[in-house]
């Protein structure tokens, strides 16, 4: 039976991270939905990283890529995927309809940008995203490395769901604890055909933002016999923030120097 709550409302509006202005006080009235019901195995990985009621309760999320040749601050608006990455040399944004590009020389690719945009918000966001709408879940056979067996799920998309459909995902989990262990996943950007070719993270360590589990540190493995064995690379996240703030739209539109990219 649908309840109808009155909740008062004193928000503080995101400018943008770590920027606010203030908002009068607003009543709304909000009508509970059905929850979605996820496989159990699925269940069990959100539950593991603070629940996916909490992750639907956030609006915004901000962190900080590090890389060699300079950093990374995104800003996600959770609900709409809007999205924006600075940088010391470019700014990418998706403004919901079209990605655009702002810098002044050719520092990143603008052939790039529509894959690039929201790629490492993705697998920041793991485990949650797969909680998102178009999504078919199928159990597969474990994964084994070393002497431990992760169990793991396939994720599959449904026709027209995101920029890249036929991609597909495996999250392993940790047998003990429920929490994501590994990523299995397949690139098909601009291919038009799914690929059996998968490309494994490990989720190494996470840290803790609003109540949630979220990674601290990625690291991309090279394969044997299609077994993940020696760590290639990594990547850190840094000053992450998950808060239930609406973002301002302007955030994310393309500024006076950028230009929108295919």
């Amino acid at each position: 039976m649908k309840q109808i709550a009155i909740i008062l409302l004193v928000a503080l509006t995101i400018l943008s991270c770590g920027e606010t202005k203030n908002q009068e006080k607003e009543e709304t009235i909000a009508e509970s939905t059905p929850q979605r019901v996820y496989p159990v195995e699925i269940t069990s990985v959100f539950d593991a990283h603070g629940g996916i009621q909490k992750w639907n309760a956030m609006n915004n999320l901000c962190f900080t890529l590090e890389k060699e040749e300079g950093n990374e601050v995104h800003t996600v608006d959770l609900k709409s995927r809007k999205a924006r990455i600075e940088t010391e040399n470019y700014t990418l944004g998706f403004d919901g309809e079209k990605v655009w590009l702002a810098q002044d020389s050719t520092y990143f690719q603008p052939e790039r940008a529509r894959f690039y945009h929201n790629l490492m918000f993705y697998f920041y966001a793991m485990p949650f995203v797969l909680g998102d709408e178009g999504i078919a879940y199928s159990d597969v056979d474990p994964l084994t490395v070393g002497d431990v067996s992760y169990p793991g799920t396939k994720i599959s998309f449904g026709d027209g769901v995101g920029d890249a459909p036929d991609d597909e995902y495996i999250l392993y989990r940790d047998p003990k604890t429920n929490q994501m262990a590994w990523l299995a996943y397949t690139v098909t950007y601009g291919k038009n055909e799914k690929s059996d070719r998968f490309s494994f993270i490990k989720y190494a360590d996470w840290q803790e933002v609003n109540g949630l589990q979220l990674p601290k540190t990625l690291e991309w493995y090279a394969l044997e016999d299609g077994v993940p064995t020696t760590k290639r690379s990594e990547r850190t996240f840094t000053k992450p923030t998950a808060t239930a703030t609406e973002l301002e739209a302007t955030i994310f539109e393309k500024p006076q120097n950028g230009k929108f990219v295919e």
